[in-house]
């Protein structure tokens, strides 16, 4: 793709604040912040990245599944390999306190109904083969996943439902910056009741002393590692433009507040944020509504055909309208929470015994025609 006339000189100031040599990557869009880069991000970190010169990586590379998917993912027992390339690379690039921040969902081994281990070993060669610190754990949460695999889930009813993602937040210190006074959550009816009513100082039995601090009104409460974000958007500007343009979405793309809640936190406006498997450039379009500088690279073309819609003026004026509507304009009260969680309780007590399995579910159960059948016999 050629880069328009006028914005010829953007791109020569954003390469500039990205330190990376205008000539010697495939540009394939820019805008006032940042830029997109076609082509292998391990070939582009590795040669065009000054070292020290990125403030947050936020990415969800592709997953370790054992079924190929379209979108380009690695076999889990090969991913730690395939991986530790691009994660010496993230640790050259990034400042001493910036941070490095990886979306990643499990897998099943094969054949059988117990989990891959590649992503705890993909955490586990980060920090003692690289360097890198854990800063923390985060978990996101969508009940919108599908019930897989179908086999342990739905046919021989022997596993749950899989719906979170690890969510790594490493540094290459163990003090990056951060504040989690950025992405403050509303109360909770409990809170607001303590607030107004007062708490009684006292010991719980856990031998944790509450104190009258407890009940100091901050305004907000500090938010829990687990992010309950629905991985859904049916009629986004993004979606609708590629439906317009016979372009084909990309199948695995993470919910925009995810790497908002990230960018917010740990770091500053006009610092640099980086996506290497951009997919879609949804970090991008967040950077650029936050006034960050940013980078993206993507290796598949298709995918940054669709992404270009991302960086529409109409699209990110529905993306800010959508998350955060304004008074007098919205047709109905912002989203402020996305699940009702219930307690696992809530149907015991309903539900008919249903006897384990001996076997612990090896055998496969007869369908319902099979048995309707082996009746009749």
């Amino acid at each position: 793709m050629t880069v328009p006339k006028r914005e010829k000189s953007l791109a020569k100031s954003v390469a500039t604040s990205l330190d990376v040599a205008t000539h010697a990557v495939r540009e394939y869009h820019t805008t006032a912040l940042g830029a997109v880069y076609l082509g292998d991000s391990l070939n582009l970190l590795e040669q065009y990245v000054k070292p020290g010169s990125v403030d947050l990586i936020v990415t969800s590379p592709p997953f370790g599944l054992l079924r190929k998917k379209e979108y380009g993912n690695v076999d889990a027992e090969k991913y730690v390999e395939w991986f530790k390339p691009f994660g010496a690379a993230f640790r050259r690039v990034l400042k001493s306190k910036g941070s490095l921040v990886i979306d990643i969902g499990g897998a099943w081994n094969p054949g059988t109904p117990t989990r891959s281990l590649y992503h705890y070993e993909l955490l586990i060669m980060l920090c003692r083969e690289l360097g890198f610190h854990l800063a923390q754990e985060f978990f996101w949460w969508s009940p919108s996943k599908l019930p897989t695999p179908a086999e342990w889930t739905t046919v021989r009813r022997i596993r749950v439902k899989d719906a979170v993602d690890c969510v790594w937040w490493l540094s290459p210190t163990p003090w990056p910056r951060a504040s989690n006074r950025r992405i403050l959550s509303p109360y909770s009816e409990s809170m607001k009741d303590l607030l107004k009513n007062g708490y009684r100082a006292k010991l719980r039995p856990s031998g944790h002393d509450i104190s009258e601090k407890f009940s100091v009104d901050n305004g907000a409460a500090i938010p829990p590692n687990l992010i309950a974000i629905p991985n859904t958007e049916s009629n986004s500007y993004y979606l609708r433009y590629c439906r317009d343009n016979n372009l084909e979405p990309h199948p695995a793309r993470f919910p925009s507040e995810l790497p908002e809640l990230f960018i917010r936190m740990l770091t500053d406006p006009d610092d640099m944020v980086l996506d290497p498997f951009a997919g879609s450039c949804v970090t991008g379009e967040v950077a650029e509504r936050l006034g960050r500088k940013w980078m993206c690279a993507e290796l598949t073309e298709d995918y940054l055909k669709g992404a270009l819609a991302r960086f529409h003026h109409d699209a990110q004026s529905n993306c800010q309208e959508e998350l955060f509507p304004l008074s007098g304009k919205a047709k109905k009260p912002p989203v402020t929470s996305y699940y009702k969680i219930f307690h696992p309780g809530a149907l015991w007590k309903d539900l008919p015994f249903e006897p384990l399995p001996q076997d612990g579910g090896e055998s496969r159960p007869a369908t319902p025609k099979e048995t309707m059948i082996s009746k009749q016999l």
